[in-house]
């Protein structure tokens, strides 16, 4: 990150479009990369809105605060040394500095993303009931917690780490 941090301040005195352009047309930037970067650069405090889970689900309603902590209980109780942080304004679980799993809440579903190559893959042939998308899977606000799901999300995830 220093080096994009050069080269901003370099651009300093040129106009926020340029600044996105410059990234865009030279560095292969897409625009929600090269307008995060430019606004952290210029100092912007709201490309940081939540600090902990707790704040990150202050706008839903119960039933969905119930499901998002009771997935992150199950992952936490297997996973003790584990801890959930915010990325990338979502909630993350990490073990060290590896990323195991990742969720965000939707209007309408639950987006629960496994972290590595093979987690997806490997329980993809055994999920039937859920739409899977390239990277993620997309589970009700009120999902009853398949914890046996789960854990083998994170299973295969701490074993590719383990291989690492």
């Amino acid at each position: 990150m220093r080096y994009w941090h050069d080269v901003m301040a370099e651009l300093s005195d040129w106009k926020y479009p340029e600044q996105i352009a410059y990234l865009k047309e030279n560095h292969g930037f897409s625009q929600a990369h090269a307008n995060a970067l430019v606004m952290f650069s210029r100092g912007s405090k709201s490309s940081k809105r939540f600090g902990t889970l707790e704040d990150y689900l202050k706008p839903y309603d119960a039933k969905t605060k119930k499901t998002v902590k009771q997935i992150f209980k199950t992952l936490q109780t297997k996973y003790p040394k584990s801890e959930v942080v915010i990325s990338w304004n979502q909630p993350m679980l990490k073990l060290n500095e590896d990323y195991l799993f990742g969720l965000s809440v939707l209007k309408n579903y639950l987006l629960i993303a496994p972290w590595g190559e093979k987690a997806l893959k490997e329980v993809l042939p055994k999920i039937t009931e859920y739409k899977v998308n390239k990277k993620t899977i997309q589970v009700p606000l009120d999902w009853k917690v398949e914890e046996k799901f789960l854990l083998n999300l994170v299973k295969v995830r701490v074993a590719e780490l383990k291989q690492k």
